[in-house]
């Protein structure tokens, strides 16, 4: 199913992404961080303000007095709260104090305020009988502080509990203010990181936006490759991509003029000769049968030719195609003998077929196309009668395809422009389209193309061989461009 493309709308920015990857993770620590912060804010302001709840302990302590020994002690205190007022940081926290014996029984203070029930740590944080833990009183949250306070006299010795309860607002405050003095300094950072994002950005991205624009000014048959100059070294694999892609086009454009070019030239001559010879039957200068002859004849070297420079055009478009598979090259010279067989038998030539299976990686059309001009040509050179031999085989691990007729070979004033499209002569005697393709294919296919004069002892011309070798399949990835 093919994907559709994303609207322009919907693209995201390279700006837009770089910020989103650098301010979402630094957003999600700073909010981690934060929480972090507050409550370590919150148990610093804990640790310094118990220490004033501490000393509002030990104060009430010393306002203690007592009658008599152990249980039999009488205590009693005196305390009146102004006396804590200079524990009291601001008009916000308030403190609340109970004094009671051990058995719970109230001294002094707030009744309502609950007796400690716990016991005392194993290693008090204070040189001190001293215990903290929160609790409610009036519907608040406190922190209690419960102080064991010996206490002495003249007149008999005891042990007084002193607690001492103190509103949270203004720990929570201490702590809020930590956490936004902190807050607005990592804001500070991520507005920093944001603008700086943006601008090295801004400022990376310059050079792609000249060679975007560089781009779009050139013409629009410039197909020359990009300067990679002053290009950052980022961006040049994709320089090179877009200069193979642009290579591969012009060579495309290239194969289109030409093909456009030789067309019209090549087969303007067979349709002028096609025209004459109707013009020629219409005044009856020759008879009706002679006439449709010729004319027939003039119509098959003209479909010869177009389907050659069909062919031509087909091996240029599967150049460019990646997709290959794993053939059979003797499977695929089989079939193609098979289908010039009424031409074979028509000469009576001597053919045979020596094949083992070799594995070729190609298009099979190319390779049907190769086998079948190759056999065309020394089919048509060969006298009547003649021995017409193929052979395909490996050598030397490649695979190798070898078709040796018994013809004239190959004269040396026309071995210079023997793979040269159109080099053979006139239309009536062929196109010389036939070996021009084959050396395309071949070297679609990354091999190569030899046409050798088989000489005899007495240096007669026995015939020509015509000799391709191919990679081996697992050694062509694919069609390779032309050398």
């Amino acid at each position: 199913m093919r994907r559709r493309r994303k609207p322009a709308a919907a693209r995201t920015s390279l700006r837009f992404r770089l910020l989103l990857g650098l301010l979402v993770p630094l957003t999600l620590f700073i909010a981690a961080n934060s929480v972090s912060v507050y409550h370590q804010a919150l148990g610093a302001a804990t640790t310094a303000y118990d220490r004033t709840l501490l000393a509002s302990a030990k104060t009430i302590g010393e306002q203690l007095e007592v009658q008599g020994y152990d249980e039999l002690a009488e205590l009693s205190a005196t305390v009146p709260y102004s006396a804590l007022e200079a524990f009291e940081a601001d008009n916000h926290s308030r403190i609340y104090y109970r004094v009671s014996r051990r058995d719970g029984e109230m001294i002094s203070g707030f009744a309502e305020l609950p007796f400690w029930r716990g016991t005392l740590p194993a290693r008090p944080p204070y040189a001190a009988l001293v215990d903290f833990y929160d609790a409610q009183y009036r519907g608040q949250p406190v922190r209690m502080a419960v102080l064991l306070q010996p206490v002495a006299s003249a007149h008999g010795l005891g042990v007084a509990v002193v607690q001492v309860a103190e509103t949270l607002e203004l720990r929570e405050a201490l702590a809020r203010r930590l956490l936004l003095d902190m807050l607005w300094r990592h804001l500070l950072l991520l507005a920093v990181v944001a603008a700086s994002t943006v601008f090295v950005v801004q400022c990376a991205t310059r050079p792609v936006r000249a060679l975007g624009q560089a781009i779009e000014a050139r013409a629009a048959d410039d197909l020359s490759p990009i300067r990679t100059a002053d290009v950052p070294r980022e961006l040049v694999p994709l320089v090179h991509a877009m200069t193979s892609v642009m290579g591969r086009l012009q060579r495309l454009l290239d194969h289109q003029k030409r093909f456009v070019r030789d067309a019209s030239h090549q087969l303007r001559t067979p349709l002028a000769v096609l025209k004459a010879q109707v013009q020629s039957a219409r005044r009856g200068d020759a008879p009706p049968q002679q006439a449709l002859a010729e004319i027939g004849q003039t119509v098959e070297r003209a479909t010869a030719l177009a389907n050659q420079m069909l062919a031509m055009a087909r091996v240029e478009q599967l150049r460019q195609q990646s997709e290959s598979e794993v053939l059979d090259l003797a499977e695929a010279v089989r079939a193609v003998a098979l289908d010039v067989a009424p031409l074979l038998a028509e000469k009576e030539l001597d053919f045979s077929l020596q094949a083992e299976p070799v594995p070729v990686r190609a298009h099979r059309w190319m390779l049907q196309e190769l086998a079948r001009n190759l056999l065309h040509n020394a089919a048509r050179h060969s006298p009547a009668g003649a021995p017409l031999r193929v052979e395909v085989a490996l050598e030397d691990g490649r695979p190798v395809l070898r078709v040796a007729d018994s013809g004239p070979g190959i004269p040396d004033e026309l071995r210079q422009r023997l793979f040269t499209p159109f080099a053979a002569g006139d239309v009536a005697h062929g196109s010389g389209l036939g070996l021009a393709i084959c050396r395309e294919i071949v070297q679609a296919l990354g091999g190569t193309l030899s046409m050798d004069n088989r000489i005899a002892p007495d240096g007669r011309t026995l015939g020509l061989d015509a000799t391709v070798r191919l990679p081996a399949a697992h050694d062509a990835a694919a069609p390779q461009d032309a050398c």
